[in-house]
């Protein structure tokens, strides 16, 4: 029986070998070179503030949860992240029940672009643009009930992070998968 098994593995094994899988990252055929990566502090079109440090922090999170990539400065650097972050948008969703002009729940988009350079020739590996989105519900002010006390603003403040960090998932993926 022990033996059976042992051959079933060696078969699958070989299978698995023989129609090319193999374990560990899969790179872009265009990024098959760089193994470090410097990421850079975002540039920020936008009126929001701080929002530069909190992309990159949440890029090079995301590029270490990955491992594709080690994330070093820029002197050890095979490439360097540049990032721009666009916009921030706010679309409500969801309109209070008797009254069609007031929102209880928005959608949250901040889009950016990125481009992946490599440190000695300059030469653009990556470039793309992205979003990251999140839904937020508008919390009801200290008055009461009442959804005109609320402070929708404090509530999308409060949303940014989960849109950056669903914005760096996707910049993370796309640099280490291609997709």
């Amino acid at each position: 029986m022990r033996s059976v098994l042992s051959l079933l593995s060696l078969l699958t094994a070989l299978l698995c070998v023989s129609c090319g899988y193999h374990v560990g990252p899969v790179k872009p055929k265009k990024l098959e070179n760089v193994r470090r990566i410097c990421v850079k502090n975002f540039r920020n079109n936008t009126l929001e503030p701080r929002m530069e440090a909190m992309l990159a922090s949440a890029v090079i999170k995301q590029l270490q949860l990955d491992g594709t990539y080690q994330v070093t400065n820029e002197d050890r650097a095979d490439a360097i992240l540049y990032g721009t972050l666009q916009s921030i948008s706010r679309l409500p969703s969801r309109a209070v029940r008797g009254n069609v002009l007031q929102s209880s729940e928005y959608r949250l988009t901040i889009s950016a672009n990125y481009r992946l350079v490599t440190t000695g020739t300059g030469t653009v590996l990556d470039q793309r643009n992205v979003t990251g989105t999140t839904n937020f519900f508008v919390t009801v002010g200290s008055s009461g009930s009442n959804l005109l006390t609320a402070d929708s603003a404090q509530d999308e403040r409060q949303a940014i992070p989960l849109a950056v960090e669903d914005m760096a998932t996707r910049i993370s993926s796309l640099i280490s998968e291609g997709w």
